[in-house]
């Protein structure tokens, strides 16, 4: 029997896509399917490396929307299956995504965003969020994590792997370029010596006995004959969401209680935003930051009371209004006045975020 891949702690200093990988082996996931697109190529390089050591296994599909559907046959057959895509192959990957949310198949999907539209740049942007949060067609059931560091990789690609399988809905771990390709130090840890317990896959196809004799019939299917018989399934599968979001939803506040001006960032963007916290802070202005971990389902009570005093709230994003988008969405109401820093396709310091408020 194969070793753990990793036991106890251990403090590494390595890429984001390296961690990723490591974070997959130490979530006791079974198998990757995936096709090369940059910035996420190397997960599958460091997952093709380790993976033979672990009895893991790896397979290369002929495109992102058979690494998709692939994805999902893994887990249909009883293994714990992700990938990792970007940009484009995000792009493909939203029809198998849009099954999963149907049939309701656990898979994790690793997204290191690139610019765009189309093949644009290989480096980084946050362009992919609305694509990700609510790509495919139908209502975006899927659980969408934004991360902001290494640790953050590591932690919540483990995570992702307990959210896909227990609430049964595709789960995404939202990179970007930056994080895939630069160093960072962080601590890689056996989950289960935290006392993080993996949730086990479970065959939906394939298992012994007669169906409806020796165990519950199942019907997985993505296609409906009526129009009442779709209503009644896109209102199942919303109501579990809803009931699931509450113990989904993750957010972090910086010194929004008594904030003029609260900015509100995900991702790597939040980085930049806190640094500038601290300097406006000490500069005198009341200035807060609040952040959304999960993107979808997005934490809007936690975020409307975060806000809810100050007299500006300002959203940063290197996007062109995608994050903002759904910002505006759920403070639908508030009469709080609303401005933007958008940089679409290029990072954002947390001096252009002091010079942008101080006018």
């Amino acid at each position: 029997m194969a070793q753990k891949p990793i036991q106890g702690e251990k403090k590494v200093f390595m890429t984001g896509n390296e961690v990723c990988a490591w974070a997959a082996l130490a979530a006791k996931a079974d198998i990757m399917y995936g096709y090369p697109i940059t910035p996420q190529n190397e997960i599958m390089h460091y997952w093709t490396r380790l993976a033979p050591k672990f009895d893991r296994k790896f397979l290369q599909t002929e495109d992102e929307i058979s690494a998709g559907f692939t994805t999902l046959g893994g887990t249909l057959a009883g293994k714990k299956s992700f990938s990792a895509t970007a940009g484009p192959g995000n792009t493909l990957f939203q029809e198998p995504m849009s099954m999963a949310e149907m049939m309701r198949i656990p898979a994790v999907v690793v997204i290191m965003q690139r610019g765009g539209p189309s093949t644009a740049t290989v480096i980084y942007s946050q362009q992919e969020v609305t694509m990700t949060t609510f790509g495919g067609n139908g209502e975006g059931w899927r659980v969408v994590y934004s991360t902001a560091s290494h640790q953050e990789l590591y932690d919540y690609t483990i995570k992702s792997f307990n959210t896909a399988w227990k609430y049964r809905f595709p789960t995404f771990v939202l990179g970007d370029g930056y994080q895939a390709k630069m160093r960072e130090s962080l601590t890689m840890y056996d989950p289960e010596e935290r006392g993080i317990e993996l949730v086990k896959p479970e065959a939906t196809l394939g298992q012994p006995g007669m169906p409806g004799v020796d165990r519950e019939v199942q019907y997985p299917r993505n296609t409906y004959n009526t129009e009442e018989e779709l209503y009644q399934r896109n209102m199942e599968i919303a109501r579990d969401f809803e009931a699931a979001a509450p113990e989904i939803v993750e957010h972090e506040q910086f010194n929004c209680e008594d904030a003029d001006v609260v900015i509100v960032a995900h991702g790597v963007v939040t980085r930049a935003a806190q640094a500038a916290v601290d300097q406006l802070r000490k500069d005198g202005l009341k200035v807060g930051h609040f952040r959304p971990i999960t993107l979808r389902p997005f934490p809007v009570e936690e975020m409307r009371e975060a806000v809810k005093n100050a007299k500006k709230i300002l959203v940063v994003e290197s996007a062109y209004g995608q994050f903002t988008k759904q910002v505006k969405e759920y403070l639908y109401g508030m009469t709080t006045e609303l401005d933007t820093l958008l940089k679409p396709g290029v990072g954002i310091t947390s001096d252009e975020i002091i010079k942008h408020i101080k006018g």
